[in-house]
């Protein structure tokens, strides 16, 4: 049966605005805009105001990009109120010279786009903040305008903020806890289902092998690069590094259920209490993912429980069934890590977990930090120039800058356009940033010759004032459905309609559109180009090795802990920071186009394999005291020695990946033996202490490094890097942030 016509238009709109989001965002804006200036310009009679009111409904309704939910969104809005009313009254004051302008551009450019390193909100409201100086610090210097200008501001923002609430609002977006939660779900389902194997129950290998795909699939959901930008838990507050660590423990407990899962020996190793372990694991895997849908700040009546603790059946176990019972106790310990991080993220502020012993490394220091001390921490974290937020903040900055000396001293009719194009078509890297300009150029001449036309045949402004909606739903709703070109077009006809209302105007208008543009994405190439031109993939080689050798540091330092009651802590913070730097700069780089020279690397597996090393060393570390090994100096030397090893193969690892190529496996690193073997012989001679099962967990987990690192050394990507589709907007900007480790398996 032949489709209708409108049928597939709607299918095709479906296909490129899921939930018609893009829509219902030109439908509030056309609105907003329409109503404020109309009142201010015609209604009131004042320019000024309605310059004003138009830009700031334009700034936040479109080029502010934000998270949440309309109420949250709202709200964000709402209190960014006070920062615009200084951005315009500063950028007042310094029009009254270029040089003033310039300086203070930037300065503020920096700042602005700096700041985004504390969040996604500073991040979807970095752009909308740079314009509110941008229109401010050109001439004519009025600075007895600034009441109107802050009133017209104002009236922008509040109705922007009404609208979201009250016009057509988007669905509420699927939030982080709610992926986290189903994922947990779906790990819950894989621990009942390795509990019955473990009892040897017919059929239950076979569906824990597909529970186990449907739980990484799930948790693939919930990585950082797989999540849209607003969607990511990334700020430096207590609750999204909660989240954060919530997210790793269970991909952590999924490691250790992967690694279980996989051995021959495992089907009928088990027990009764074996299988309830992993089932009180599962049960409070369910607990912690009811406690994470409610309502954030509302704890839980009775709180999440770690799991219960493994029963002394171990006494009579055979090396096999040692080694199945260390891994279903390190399982545990992360089931009560996530559990404990849930109870953070929606409880109130205050400690949530023990202090780890004086040499240890407190898994949740945040819990009762400060707000205040949490981005002090991250924006000193990231004061280097080996963080990619620090490079997008100079670069944008300095293009800014430049932009505003050209408009003044060659003194344009409408210099803001020249930092407008240049705001709006710079990109994170030099080749992504020349590939906006041949559309941008192309649509900018199209709509200028579109609007010239318009200019010469009907000078009337009561023409344009009848326009003005069309253009409005023209520009911020089709353009971008249609591609970058037709929103350049579409945004230079909106442009002409508007400043052929607020002054007099002549065709000449839309030459000077074109122009502005031009010079505008010329400086942010040449920004580009001069700037960090490889975008993040250099400080992805550089952080990606750096957080490889750190890890392995750390790896070693945290075994002498466990060996001689060593302090680790100087490690761990020296991989904390190394972690992050490397995520920024990973995550980054999945909202890049993909340089060709770095797809011999497998990224994935190598910031899994440093991540197995320093976040689930601190998750040993933090659940095990230090010199916990001390009464078995024989096999605690040996795994110090196999420790050591594997510093250097990881060091090894991350000089390869610092070059941009693994063409080798990296130092060999043998393990010391059957350490299960000799656990169980201690046993048989009369060894009673639990602690002794310590070693077998250390064992496990470097045979785990072992493993992960012959992976990254080994392993290439699946296919070569393609080019990705550069973001529409705000690619200059820092697009994620996380001090925490990453989501990667």
């Amino acid at each position: 049966m032949r489709r209708r016509p409108g049928g597939e238009l709607r299918d095709r709109l479906r296909r490129r605005d899921p939930g018609y989001r893009l829509v219902r965002r030109a439908a509030r804006l056309t609105v907003v805009a329409s109503l404020t200036f109309y009142g201010c310009r015609y209604g009131l009679g004042n320019v000024t105001l309605a310059t004003y009111a138009l830009f700031g409904t334009v700034a936040t309704g479109s080029f502010a990009q934000l998270p949440g939910s309309a109420a949250v969104r709202a709200r964000t809005l709402l209190a960014a109120v006070p920062v615009a009313w200084a951005l315009v009254a500063v950028g007042t004051v310094l029009a009254v010279s270029t040089a003033a302008a310039s300086a203070g551009m930037l300065v503020i450019g920096f700042a602005v786009a700096f700041a985004g390193v504390g969040g996604p909100r500073l991040v979807g409201l970095a752009n909308a903040l740079q314009l509110f100086y941008i229109l401010a610090c050109f001439p004519p210097y009025q600075p007895d305008t600034l009441p109107a200008r802050l009133a017209g501001v104002t009236l922008g923002v509040v109705l922007v903020a009404l609208a979201e609430v009250t016009l057509w609002p988007d669905p509420a977006p699927v939030s982080f806890p709610q992926r986290l939660a189903t994922a947990a779900g779906g790990l819950a389902d894989l621990l009942d289902t390795l509990a019955e194997v473990l009892v040897a129950r017919p059929g239950a290998a076979e569906e824990a092998a597909r529970r186990h795909a449907r739980a990484a699939q799930l948790l693939d959901r919930v990585r950082m690069p797989r999540l849209p930008v607003t969607a990511r838990p990334t700020s430096a507050g207590r609750r999204d590094r909660a989240w954060r660590d919530a997210a790793a423990a269970a991909q952590e407990a999924l490691a250790v259920a992967e690694s279980l899962a996989s051995r021959p020996d495992v089907p009928g190793s088990g027990d009764a209490d074996l299988a309830g372990a992993l089932r009180r694991c599962a049960a409070s895997l369910r607990r912690s993912a009811d406690i994470a849908l409610r309502r954030p700040g509302t704890p839980a009546a009775d709180g999440p429980e770690p799991a219960t603790p493994l029963p002394p059946s171990w006494r009579a176990a055979g090396p096999a069934r040692l080694r199945v019972d260390a891994a279903v106790r390190t399982l545990a310990d992360q089931v009560g890590t996530y559990a404990t991080a849930v109870g953070i993220a929606t409880g109130p502020r205050g400690r949530h977990a023990a202090r780890p012993p004086e040499a240890g490394a407190d898994r949740f220091w945040y819990a009762d930090r400060s707000t205040w001390s949490l981005y002090r921490r991250r924006f000193r974290a990231h004061l280097t120039p080996r963080s990619v937020y620090l490079e997008g903040a100079v670069r944008l900055a300095v293009a800014l800058a430049a932009a505003r000396v050209i408009a003044g001293v060659v003194n344009l009719q409408h210099g803001f356009w020249v930092l407008l194009a240049t705001l709006s078509l710079m990109r994170a890297s030099a080749s992504d940033t020349r590939t906006t300009l041949r559309p941008a150029l192309v649509g900018t001449l199209a709509g200028g010759a579109a609007g010239g036309l318009l200019l010469l045949v009907s000078p009337e402004r009561q023409a344009y004032a009848a326009l003005l909606p069309l253009a409005l739903v023209l520009a911020f709703g089709v353009g971008p459905l249609l591609g970058l070109g037709w929103a350049q077009a579409l945004l230079t006809l909106l442009l002409i309609v508007v400043f052929a209302q607020l002054n007099p105007s002549s065709w000449q208008l839309a030459g000077a559109r074109v122009v502005d543009v031009a010079i505008g994405a010329v400086v942010g190439v040449l920004a580009g180009l001069l700037l960090w031109p490889r975008g993040s993939g250099g400080e992805l080689r550089r952080n990606a090795g750096a957080y490889l050798a750190a890890s392995g540091r750390v790896a070693e330092r945290i075994v002498e802990a466990f060996a001689s009651g060593a302090d680790a802590r100087a490690a761990v913070a020296a991989a904390r920071r190394a972690e992050a730097l490397a995520t920024a700069s990973f995550v980054q780089y999945h909202g890049e186009r993909h340089d060709p020279r770095l797809s011999h690397v497998d990224w994935d597996a190598v910031l899994t394999a440093a991540h197995r090393a320093a976040y689930g060393g601190q998750a040993l570390l933090a659940d095990r005291r230090p010199g916990v090994l001390a009464p078995w100096p024989g096999p605690a030397a040996a795994l110090v020695g196999w420790a050591t090893r594997l510093r250097d193969g990881y060091a090894d690892l991350g000089r390869q990946v610092t070059r941009g190529r693994v063409d080798r496996p990296p130092a060999s690193a043998d393990p010391p033996g059957d350490v299960a073997r000799q656990v169980h012989g201690m046993v048989r001679d009369g060894e009673d202490r639990p602690e002794v099962l310590a070693l077998v967990e250390v064992d496990g987990w470097l045979a785990d490094l072992d493993g992960h690192l012959r992976r990254a050394g080994t392993a290439l990507p699946d296919e070569p890097a393609q080019p990705m589709r550069p973001p529409a907007v705000t690619s200059h900007s820092p697009v994620s942030q996380s001090d925490g480790p990453p989501t990667t398996r």
